[in-house]
């Protein structure tokens, strides 16, 4: 009977087969949250861990609050920026002043690849009661080197845009990141300077800053400091690597035998793409103007990279930190909230938000979202 009814009545194959795969769907999505949930605990286990046993809390230093103590290291606050950037500067500077540097007045410099216009400074001077310094970028640092074709360049832009990279048909960003790579720190206006803090027009500052991160670092023998750190896109560095590893060989005298390189490249055959995002960058400036450094840059540079491809800035540091440094001398500034769009730092600790020091909201941290590499960094 029951065989004359499946024969009179065909669909119910169909819907069988319809409730196989709806079963096979859930049955993938229950997993992937089971999965999903493995991966938050693995990260908040390996983050405790780190926050146990590696993390130096500023804020846990009473000799580094401002009350305690508000005077100055050789530091400065370095902005490269347009004219046409004024008012988005403006913005940051109001957050940037509000958040930290009305209670120290570091001394800020400017920095553009023309001539600043007499309302930008005037607009921009009239935000802070800091000194201001505005300096041109010279053509040595923000132009074509002579060993560059530059037609093989251009073909290299265009055939970039073409495949809708990312900044790919863009000359003045790869003169950027080769300044920022190589020459920021050598600018006759940076020169006097031992440490900086990085800004850029259009960030957030999301915590009040109550301590001085120069000092801190000074203080515990940290080269370099970040907030945020992602994936880069591989198809603005296809050769770099190859590069470094190269480098590698040659100068082996230069490798950290105690490096985060595994943060880098779990390996050492590929790079895997991790790097500070360095829009936000507290560092001693030394690090940048050592032997090691110079060596690495020029040597990348020579390479051609930078402009035959579109080496960022952020790899190219990252890389060298990775390889110069040992884990204890670059810090995760935890406490800093953060956002230049669309990622964004926010502590996830209960206590800076009942305290009113941060606004941002803690479930929208990119430390846990697919592409960040701060879990990464934990696991070390």
């Amino acid at each position: 009977m029951m065989g004359k009814l499946i024969r009179k009545h065909p669909m119910t194959r169909i819907h069988y087969s319809r409730y196989l795969f709806f079963s096979f769907i859930i049955i993938i999505i229950m997993f992937s949250y089971f999965i999903s949930l493995i991966d938050i605990s693995i990260f908040q286990s390996e983050r405790q861990l780190f926050f146990e046993t590696q993390y130096i809390d500023p804020l846990k230093d009473p000799s580094l609050n401002y009350r305690n103590n508000n005077t100055r290291v050789n530091g400065v606050i370095i902005v490269l920026v347009r004219n046409a950037e004024l008012h988005a500067l403006r913005e940051t500077m109001v957050h940037f002043e509000d958040r930290w540097n009305k209670k120290y007045h570091y001394p800020y410099v400017f920095l553009n690849d023309e001539d600043f216009t007499e309302e930008f400074k005037k607009l921009v001077s009239i935000i802070t009661d800091s000194e201001t310094f505005y300096g041109k970028i010279p053509k040595r640092m923000w132009g074509y080197p002579h060993w560059i074709n530059q037609t093989k360049a251009a073909e290299s832009r265009k055939d970039m845009e073409s495949k809708n990279v990312i900044y790919g048909g863009s000359e003045s960003y790869r003169h950027m990141c080769r300044f920022n790579s190589g020459f920021f720190f050598r600018h006759e206006l940076i020169e006097k300077y031992d440490f900086y803090w990085r800004l850029e027009p259009g960030v957030e500052f999301l915590c009040d800053i109550d301590y001085d991160p120069f000092r801190f670092i000074q203080n515990n023998n940290i080269t370099y400091g970040f907030t945020i750190s992602l994936l880069e896109l591989p198809e603005t560095i296809p050769t770099l690597w190859k590069t470094v590893t190269e480098f590698s060989k040659k100068y082996p005298q230069y490798i950290n035998k105690r490096s985060v390189s595994r943060f880098i490249s779990s390996s050492g055959a590929t790079y895997n793409g991790c790097h500070f995002w360095s829009n936000f960058e507290i560092g001693n400036l030394n690090f940048w103007r050592s032997e090691r450094y110079l060596k690495f840059f020029n040597y990348l540079d020579q390479a051609g990279g930078f402009f035959y491809e579109r080496w960022g800035d952020a790899p190219v540091h990252s890389i060298a930190l990775a390889l110069f440094l040992e884990k204890s001398q670059i810090h995760f500034f935890n406490d800093i909230g953060y956002k230049h769009s669309p990622f964004q730092h926010c502590p996830i600790e209960k206590k800076f938000h009942e305290s009113g020091k941060c606004y941002c909201d803690p479930t929208e941290n990119f430390d846990v979202t697919y592409g960040s590499c701060t879990k990464n960094w934990f696991a070390l």
